[in-house]
């Protein structure tokens, strides 16, 4: 079990959209994979200076949230 500390960096336009996420999957946009982090770990985000965030996680924990959006339905 890889438990590899991951920090997945959050830019946000001045209108609050996502600008860019990192570890994002290809068939979600970034306020959707923005949107599936805070819903399942938003104990691990901290808000930065000039609209930038992280989420600090595991890899096994990104890679359990890529496998649930990459599921039908």
């Amino acid at each position: 079990m890889n438990s590899q500390q991951v920090i997945i960096h959050v830019r946000f336009a001045p209108n609050g959209r996502v600008v860019q996420i990192s570890e994002r999957p290809a068939k979600l946009t970034p306020n959707q994979w923005f949107d599936v982090l805070n819903a399942r770990a938003s104990a691990t985000y901290r808000p930065l200076a000039r609209g930038r965030g992280v989420f600090r996680l595991t890899r096994t924990a990104i890679e359990a949230f890529k496998q649930e959006t990459a599921r039908p339905g």
